[in-house]
């Protein structure tokens, strides 16, 4: 079976629609996805309105996060539930004719004497009618009861892990960046292995300057340079300001005296 088709123009208006409906729109992750289950089943949470990137939001089945994934990572293909192992089928079908082999044998020692004789069996005979040989000819016909205890765990084990949630099954990093521009403006982003869970949002400087507190000495030292850099700019900026709206004032003066 191919790969499945990634999230066309078509299924993103669809997912849009539904959203807006309040349905839930169901997807699932292709191979593309990165620690995720391929085939794992998400819902949809939102799309971004503009179609760059990872802009569409999912919370995978099983947990309560979100993340932002790409078309390429999506479809709407349900993937083809796994079919039964019938290795218990075949081992009764290959235990069969051992037990019908030992019908013939059975057959001949029957035909080893004519139709119709009246002479007695002798004594010696007796024991090659004993059952064990037929015993160890039906030993093989009990594999097939003892197959699906063995066979079992592994198709337990992979269910399990089918159900299991995204976090459960392959543990992933969590990288949080602080970003500081010029103006002293903050933001912070997460990422998830390599999908960004939180996009860049802006922060306030004083709850970066109380979480700066509770870091390392060389983290809060960085941190707290920039934040007193910032308020040196912004205090050139006010006295610039300042002069400037001076100056405005005695031309507004001179203008009206």
């Amino acid at each position: 079976m191919g790969a499945p088709e990634p999230l066309s123009e078509q299924d993103l208006a669809a997912v849009r629609e539904e959203l807006a409906a309040g349905k839930p729109a169901m997807v699932w992750f292709t191979p593309e996805a990165v620690g995720v289950p391929v085939n794992g089943s998400a819902k949809v949470v939102g799309v971004d309105a503009v179609a760059e990137g990872e802009f569409i939001q999912v919370r995978p089945a099983g947990s309560k996060d979100t993340m932002f994934c790409s078309p390429g990572e999506l479809t709407r293909t349900r993937p083809p539930r796994r079919r039964k192992a019938a290795e218990p089928e075949a081992q009764a079908g290959a235990a069969t004719p051992a037990k019908s082999a030992a019908s013939p044998a059975k057959s001949a020692a029957g035909a080893s004497s004519p139709a119709g004789a009246a002479e007695p069996r002798p004594a010696a005979e007796v024991p090659a009618r004993k059952p064990a040989p037929r015993a160890a000819e039906r030993k093989p016909a009990a594999v097939p009861e003892e197959v699906p205890e063995v066979q079992a765990p592994p198709a337990a084990k992979a269910a399990a892990e089918k159900r299991r949630p995204p976090g459960g099954q392959r543990s992933a990093d969590v990288t949080v960046t602080l970003v500081s521009s010029p103006d002293g403006e903050w933001t912070v982003e997460v990422m998830v292995g390599k999908k960004r869970a939180v996009r860049p949002t802006p922060v306030q400087a004083a709850d970066v300057a109380k979480a700066a507190r509770s870091l390392p000495g060389p983290v809060t030292e960085a941190i707290e340079a920039s934040l007193e850099a910032a308020r040196r700019r912004q205090q050139e900026r006010v006295e610039q300001l300042r002069s400037e709206l001076e100056a405005a004032q005695r031309a507004l003066q001179e203008l009206s005296g």
